[in-house]
Protein backbone atom coordinates (compact mmCIF):
# COMPACT_ATOMS: atom_id res chain seq x y z
CA UNK A 1 0.00 0.00 0.00
CA UNK A 2 2.84 2.42 0.88
CA UNK A 3 4.47 1.79 -2.50
CA UNK A 4 1.14 2.35 -4.23
CA UNK A 5 0.59 5.66 -2.41
CA UNK A 6 4.16 6.86 -3.04
CA UNK A 7 3.98 6.02 -6.75
CA UNK A 8 0.58 7.68 -6.98
CA UNK A 9 1.74 10.90 -5.30
CA UNK A 10 4.97 11.31 -7.27
CA UNK A 11 3.46 10.21 -10.56
CA UNK A 12 0.29 12.22 -10.01
CA UNK A 13 2.11 15.48 -9.27
CA UNK A 14 4.42 15.04 -12.26
CA UNK A 15 1.50 14.15 -14.50
CA UNK A 16 -0.61 17.15 -13.46
CA UNK A 17 2.40 19.41 -14.02
CA UNK A 18 2.74 18.17 -17.61
CA UNK A 19 -1.01 18.58 -18.14
CA UNK A 20 -0.64 22.18 -16.96
CA UNK A 21 2.30 22.74 -19.36
CA UNK A 22 0.28 21.34 -22.25
CA UNK A 23 1.60 21.79 -25.80
CA UNK A 24 4.56 19.59 -26.82
CA UNK A 25 5.51 18.18 -23.37
CA UNK A 26 1.98 16.87 -22.78
CA UNK A 27 1.68 15.64 -26.36
CA UNK A 28 4.88 13.61 -26.00
CA UNK A 29 3.65 12.20 -22.68
CA UNK A 30 0.31 11.12 -24.15
CA UNK A 31 1.99 9.50 -27.16
CA UNK A 32 4.42 7.59 -24.92
CA UNK A 33 1.61 6.41 -22.65
CA UNK A 34 -0.44 5.24 -25.63
CA UNK A 35 2.45 3.34 -27.22
CA UNK A 36 3.38 1.73 -23.90
CA UNK A 37 -0.29 0.88 -23.36
CA UNK A 38 -0.47 -0.83 -26.74
CA UNK A 39 2.78 -2.66 -26.01
CA UNK A 40 1.13 -4.02 -22.85
CA UNK A 41 -1.91 -4.93 -24.92
CA UNK A 42 0.35 -6.95 -27.24
CA UNK A 43 2.10 -8.65 -24.32
CA UNK A 44 -1.20 -9.83 -22.85
CA UNK A 45 -1.75 -11.70 -26.12
CA UNK A 46 1.91 -12.80 -26.28
CA UNK A 47 2.32 -10.92 -29.56
CA UNK A 48 5.93 -9.78 -30.20
CA UNK A 49 6.09 -6.00 -30.51
CA UNK A 50 8.35 -6.28 -33.57
CA UNK A 51 6.00 -8.64 -35.39
CA UNK A 52 4.11 -7.30 -38.41
CA UNK A 53 0.82 -7.15 -36.54
CA UNK A 54 2.51 -5.42 -33.60
CA UNK A 55 4.18 -2.76 -35.76
CA UNK A 56 1.02 -2.08 -37.78
CA UNK A 57 -0.92 -1.68 -34.53
CA UNK A 58 1.62 0.70 -33.01
CA UNK A 59 1.58 2.86 -36.13
CA UNK A 60 -2.22 2.88 -36.14
CA UNK A 61 -2.22 4.14 -32.54
CA UNK A 62 0.28 6.84 -33.49
CA UNK A 63 -1.72 7.97 -36.54
CA UNK A 64 -4.92 8.27 -34.51
CA UNK A 65 -3.29 10.38 -31.80
CA UNK A 66 -1.38 12.70 -34.10
CA UNK A 67 -4.49 13.61 -36.07
CA UNK A 68 -5.80 15.30 -32.91
CA UNK A 69 -2.69 17.45 -32.61
CA UNK A 70 -1.53 20.60 -34.35
CA UNK A 71 1.72 18.81 -35.23
CA UNK A 72 -0.25 17.21 -38.07
CA UNK A 73 -3.06 19.75 -38.39
CA UNK A 74 -3.27 19.11 -42.14
CA UNK A 75 -4.67 15.62 -41.58
CA UNK A 76 -8.47 15.74 -41.35
CA UNK A 77 -11.01 13.12 -40.29
CA UNK A 78 -11.39 11.82 -43.83
CA UNK A 79 -7.67 11.17 -44.03
CA UNK A 80 -7.84 9.49 -40.63
CA UNK A 81 -10.46 7.06 -41.94
CA UNK A 82 -8.22 6.38 -44.92
CA UNK A 83 -5.32 5.55 -42.60
CA UNK A 84 -7.52 3.21 -40.56
CA UNK A 85 -8.68 1.48 -43.74
CA UNK A 86 -5.04 1.07 -44.78
CA UNK A 87 -4.31 -0.50 -41.39
CA UNK A 88 -7.26 -2.87 -41.80
CA UNK A 89 -6.09 -3.79 -45.31
CA UNK A 90 -2.57 -4.50 -44.05
CA UNK A 91 -3.92 -6.70 -41.26
CA UNK A 92 -6.07 -8.64 -43.72
CA UNK A 93 -3.13 -8.92 -46.12
CA UNK A 94 -1.12 -10.53 -43.32
CA UNK A 95 -3.66 -13.37 -43.15
CA UNK A 96 -2.89 -14.20 -46.79
CA UNK A 97 0.85 -13.52 -46.68
CA UNK A 98 1.33 -15.55 -43.50
CA UNK A 99 -0.80 -18.37 -44.95
CA UNK A 100 -3.28 -18.39 -42.07
CA UNK A 101 -0.61 -18.26 -39.36
CA UNK A 102 -2.52 -15.12 -38.38
CA UNK A 103 -6.29 -15.59 -38.20
CA UNK A 104 -9.25 -13.22 -38.08
CA UNK A 105 -9.47 -13.44 -34.28
CA UNK A 106 -5.92 -12.13 -33.97
CA UNK A 107 -6.56 -9.37 -36.51
CA UNK A 108 -9.69 -8.32 -34.62
CA UNK A 109 -7.79 -8.27 -31.32
CA UNK A 110 -4.94 -6.11 -32.59
CA UNK A 111 -7.14 -3.70 -34.55
CA UNK A 112 -9.57 -3.33 -31.64
CA UNK A 113 -6.66 -2.58 -29.31
CA UNK A 114 -5.21 0.05 -31.64
CA UNK A 115 -8.55 1.86 -31.91
CA UNK A 116 -9.50 1.46 -28.24
CA UNK A 117 -6.15 2.79 -27.00
CA UNK A 118 -5.55 5.24 -29.85
CA UNK A 119 -8.90 7.02 -29.62
CA UNK A 120 -8.87 6.94 -25.81
CA UNK A 121 -5.57 8.78 -25.56
CA UNK A 122 -6.29 11.02 -28.55
CA UNK A 123 -9.39 12.44 -26.83
CA UNK A 124 -7.31 12.95 -23.72
CA UNK A 125 -5.01 15.11 -25.82
CA UNK A 126 -7.85 16.84 -27.67
CA UNK A 127 -9.43 17.89 -24.37
CA UNK A 128 -6.24 19.67 -23.31
CA UNK A 129 -6.11 21.53 -26.64
CA UNK A 130 -9.58 23.00 -26.05
CA UNK A 131 -10.21 26.44 -24.57
CA UNK A 132 -9.98 26.00 -20.77
CA UNK A 133 -8.53 22.59 -21.57
CA UNK A 134 -6.47 22.40 -18.37
CA UNK A 135 -9.55 22.86 -16.18
CA UNK A 136 -11.57 20.29 -18.15
CA UNK A 137 -8.69 17.80 -18.11
CA UNK A 138 -8.15 18.30 -14.40
CA UNK A 139 -11.85 17.72 -13.78
CA UNK A 140 -11.81 14.37 -15.57
CA UNK A 141 -8.52 13.22 -14.02
CA UNK A 142 -9.38 14.13 -10.43
CA UNK A 143 -13.03 13.04 -10.57
CA UNK A 144 -11.95 9.69 -12.03
CA UNK A 145 -9.30 9.32 -9.33
CA UNK A 146 -11.90 10.22 -6.69
CA UNK A 147 -14.27 7.62 -8.12
CA UNK A 148 -11.56 4.92 -8.04
CA UNK A 149 -10.52 5.80 -4.48
CA UNK A 150 -14.09 6.20 -3.25
CA UNK A 151 -15.11 2.86 -4.74
CA UNK A 152 -12.08 1.14 -3.20
CA UNK A 153 -12.53 2.43 0.36
CA UNK A 154 -16.33 2.25 0.39
CA UNK A 155 -16.20 -1.27 -0.97
CA UNK A 156 -13.52 -2.28 1.52
CA UNK A 157 -15.47 -1.17 4.59
CA UNK A 158 -19.10 -1.30 3.48
CA UNK A 159 -19.14 -3.56 0.44
CA UNK A 160 -21.39 -6.62 0.61
CA UNK A 161 -23.16 -7.00 -2.74
CA UNK A 162 -20.96 -8.11 -5.64
CA UNK A 163 -21.16 -5.88 -8.71
CA UNK A 164 -19.90 -8.28 -11.40
CA UNK A 165 -18.20 -11.29 -9.76
CA UNK A 166 -17.50 -13.10 -13.04
CA UNK A 167 -15.21 -10.28 -14.17
CA UNK A 168 -14.03 -8.47 -11.03
CA UNK A 169 -14.83 -10.43 -7.83
CA UNK A 170 -13.73 -7.66 -5.43
CA UNK A 171 -15.94 -4.89 -6.82
CA UNK A 172 -19.22 -4.23 -5.02
CA UNK A 173 -22.37 -2.22 -5.67
CA UNK A 174 -21.78 -0.28 -2.46
CA UNK A 175 -18.27 0.57 -3.64
CA UNK A 176 -19.61 1.70 -7.00
CA UNK A 177 -22.11 4.03 -5.31
CA UNK A 178 -19.34 5.37 -3.06
CA UNK A 179 -17.23 6.09 -6.14
CA UNK A 180 -20.07 8.08 -7.69
CA UNK A 181 -20.52 10.15 -4.53
CA UNK A 182 -16.79 10.92 -4.30
CA UNK A 183 -16.69 11.92 -7.99
CA UNK A 184 -19.62 14.32 -7.49
CA UNK A 185 -17.95 15.93 -4.46
CA UNK A 186 -14.65 16.47 -6.31
CA UNK A 187 -16.46 17.81 -9.39
CA UNK A 188 -18.30 20.38 -7.28
CA UNK A 189 -15.11 21.39 -5.44
CA UNK A 190 -13.22 21.89 -8.71
CA UNK A 191 -16.10 23.91 -10.12
CA UNK A 192 -16.00 26.13 -7.03
CA UNK A 193 -12.26 26.66 -7.59
CA UNK A 194 -12.22 27.19 -11.37
CA UNK A 195 -15.79 28.27 -12.20
CA UNK A 196 -16.02 25.68 -14.97
CA UNK A 197 -19.77 26.24 -15.30
CA UNK A 198 -22.52 28.27 -13.64
CA UNK A 199 -24.89 25.30 -13.69
CA UNK A 200 -24.70 23.41 -10.39
CA UNK A 201 -26.65 20.39 -11.64
CA UNK A 202 -24.44 20.06 -14.71
CA UNK A 203 -21.43 19.39 -12.47
CA UNK A 204 -23.39 16.82 -10.49
CA UNK A 205 -24.33 15.01 -13.71
CA UNK A 206 -20.73 15.32 -14.94
CA UNK A 207 -19.49 13.66 -11.73
CA UNK A 208 -22.04 10.85 -12.08
CA UNK A 209 -21.17 10.29 -15.74
CA UNK A 210 -17.41 10.33 -15.12
CA UNK A 211 -17.77 7.81 -12.29
CA UNK A 212 -20.06 5.41 -14.16
CA UNK A 213 -18.13 5.46 -17.44
CA UNK A 214 -14.83 5.21 -15.56
CA UNK A 215 -16.00 2.16 -13.63
CA UNK A 216 -17.27 0.62 -16.86
CA UNK A 217 -13.88 1.22 -18.49
CA UNK A 218 -12.22 -0.49 -15.53
CA UNK A 219 -14.53 -3.49 -15.91
CA UNK A 220 -13.75 -3.71 -19.63
CA UNK A 221 -10.03 -3.98 -18.92
CA UNK A 222 -10.69 -6.48 -16.12
CA UNK A 223 -12.65 -8.62 -18.59
CA UNK A 224 -9.81 -8.35 -21.10
CA UNK A 225 -7.17 -9.37 -18.55
CA UNK A 226 -9.31 -12.25 -17.30
CA UNK A 227 -9.77 -13.51 -20.87
CA UNK A 228 -5.97 -13.51 -21.29
CA UNK A 229 -5.26 -15.00 -17.85
CA UNK A 230 -3.17 -12.08 -16.56
CA UNK A 231 -3.48 -10.12 -13.31
CA UNK A 232 -1.92 -6.83 -14.46
CA UNK A 233 -1.31 -5.38 -17.91
CA UNK A 234 2.28 -4.53 -16.94
CA UNK A 235 4.61 -3.54 -14.11
CA UNK A 236 5.78 -0.06 -15.12
CA UNK A 237 4.07 1.66 -12.17
CA UNK A 238 5.02 0.02 -8.83
CA UNK A 239 1.90 -0.79 -6.84
CA UNK A 240 -0.38 0.12 -9.76
CA UNK A 241 0.56 -2.36 -12.48
CA UNK A 242 0.90 -1.07 -16.02
CA UNK A 243 -0.25 1.93 -18.02
CA UNK A 244 -3.53 0.27 -18.98
CA UNK A 245 -4.18 -0.63 -15.34
CA UNK A 246 -3.88 3.02 -14.37
CA UNK A 247 -5.51 4.64 -17.42
CA UNK A 248 -8.23 2.07 -18.21
CA UNK A 249 -10.96 4.34 -16.84
CA UNK A 250 -9.65 7.53 -18.45
CA UNK A 251 -9.34 6.18 -21.98
CA UNK A 252 -13.02 5.27 -21.76
CA UNK A 253 -14.24 8.45 -20.01
CA UNK A 254 -12.69 11.03 -22.38
CA UNK A 255 -14.24 9.68 -25.63
CA UNK A 256 -17.66 9.21 -24.01
CA UNK A 257 -17.70 12.78 -22.66
CA UNK A 258 -16.82 14.08 -26.13
CA UNK A 259 -19.43 11.94 -27.87
CA UNK A 260 -22.09 13.25 -25.47
CA UNK A 261 -20.79 16.83 -25.96
CA UNK A 262 -20.05 17.22 -22.25
CA UNK A 263 -16.55 18.43 -23.23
Amino acid sequence: MKQRILTGLIGGIGFIYLVWLGELPYTILVILLALIGYYEFLRMNQTPVFSWQGLIGLNTVLFIILTQNSLLAGIDRQQLMSLLLVSLFLYLALIVIKKNEINFDQVSYHLFGAMYIGFGFSYMLETRLMEHGFQFSLLVFLATFASDSGAYFTGKYLGKTKLWPEISPKKTIEGSIGGIVFAIIVSLLLNAMFQITEHFMLMIWAGILIAITGQFGDLIESALKRSKGVKDSGSLLPGHGGVLDRFDSLIFVFPILHLLHIL
